[in-house]
């Protein structure tokens, strides 16, 4: 089979990191998060106080931080500046935080050509929201995975540490609230891709999306 760029798209909570990580496994492909790109960014921005509006100053924050990707004995940890920051992007503050600068040109037009970069030798799937619309619309092959609200309300509360202080109805009410944000921004709006194949994850295991990807996979290499 040739190299192929395989892009997977979906709103929070579809079951699109545990589906990407497992499909690059199987393939023997590199898996690329774009959204712990953005989360990257959105801990750096909390942490230097820089507003989600401020363009000037996330301009700046851009212009020192460089990411990448390293595979270690436990999966791919994300770095930013040599730190290893896979443990603190995840928190209900960096996760609102990163869908607010996401809708800003300049995060989206640093990160565009990060993304690119990591994906000019294929062999790769790329996980995130507009992977199939925006980053790479020549993908080989184009996936987005839904699933109902409640249903990535709960995977997302069961993801979260004990002591996280969310109940399912405040992660049910900042999924709907990301949501909307995502799918409303004039900027790179979360939908499918016109060529992409719609899975709908509400009652199917991984295993099943997983097949079902192989087999759209198959067809085209």
């Amino acid at each position: 089979m040739k190299p192929l760029l395989i892009t997977i798209d979906g709103p929070a909570g579809a079951g699109k990191t545990t589906v990407s990580r497992a499909l690059a496994d199987r393939l023997g492909y590199r898996y690329i998060d774009t959204g712990a790109l953005y989360r990257a960014v959105g801990l750096h921005a909390l942490e230097a106080g820089i507003a989600s509006d401020d363009d000037t100053g996330l301009t700046a924050l851009c212009a020192r931080l460089e990411l990448r990707f390293e595979r270690l004995p436990d999966g791919v940890h994300l770095l930013a500046n040599g730190k290893d920051i896979s443990g603190q992007i995840r928190t209900p503050e960096v996760t609102m935080k990163a869908s607010a600068v996401s809708a800003r040109p300049v995060i989206r037009q640093f990160l565009l050509k990060v993304q690119k970069d990591l994906g000019r030798e294929k062999s790769a799937v790329f996980e995130g929201r507009d992977m199939g619309t925006v980053v790479f619309p020549d993908a080989d092959v184009k996936f987005f995975l839904d699933a109902s609200t409640e249903t990535r309300a709960q995977r997302r509360f069961a993801e979260l540490p004990a002591d996280a202080g969310q109940s399912l109805d405040d992660v049910t009410r900042d999924m709907r609230k990301r949501d909307q944000d995502d799918s409303s921004r004039e900027l790179a709006p979360l939908k499918p891709a016109p060529d992409a194949v719609r899975i709908d994850s509400t009652r199917l295991s991984i295993e099943a999306v997983l097949e079902t990807m192989l087999a759209e996979i198959e067809a085209v290499g």
